[in-house]
């Protein structure tokens, strides 16, 4: 039975390991589909370095609110929200351990994050991802959840 509990500083070095190992698929896509110039740019130091201050710097910040899905006792997924003006409530990172996919916890964190929106007042959820194939089974768990989908466009270049 997945347990969802306020994210602690204590987490961090777990919370950071799931997300680098959750995200791998989604960064091998992207280097994929990213031209090599703008790769290298994004990513001077590689992706999981600034990934990992990423996930630390949004997990301390004042301006989200954390949780921990716990399966067993170990971390097994987190997600962070973010609320903004306009009563908009965000996913802004969401992940679940390899180890742990397949098991429900994505859909207990979202529907988590969705209540817990409501809860505050706000009254629209949004999620973002990308449309490369490695980002496929975020897709598909944030439809599934009953997010619709509004296609944009956005492209890159080195300058």
């Amino acid at each position: 039975m997945t347990q969802i509990e306020p994210y602690e500083p204590a987490h961090a070095d777990a919370v950071v390991r799931l997300s680098l190992r959750a995200w791998s698929p989604v960064f091998d896509s992207l280097k994929i589909e990213l031209a090599p110039a703008v790769w290298e740019t994004f990513y001077p130091d590689g992706w999981h370095t600034s990934q990992e201050k990423s996930v630390r710097d949004t997990c301390a910040s004042a301006d989200f609110k954390t949780w921990v899905a716990f399966e067993a006792g170990v971390v097994a997924g987190f997600v962070a929200l973010r609320f903004h003006e306009g009563k908009l409530g965000e996913i802004y990172m969401i992940a679940v351990d390899p180890d742990y996919q397949r098991r429900g916890i994505a859909m207990a964190l979202t529907d988590f994050a969705v209540a817990h929106m409501k809860a505050a007042g706000m009254e629209i959820a949004m999620v973002e991802t990308g449309g490369d194939p490695g980002h496929a089974p975020a897709r598909a768990a944030y439809e599934k959840a009953g997010f619709r989908v509004l296609p944009l466009a956005r492209y890159f270049r080195k300058l």
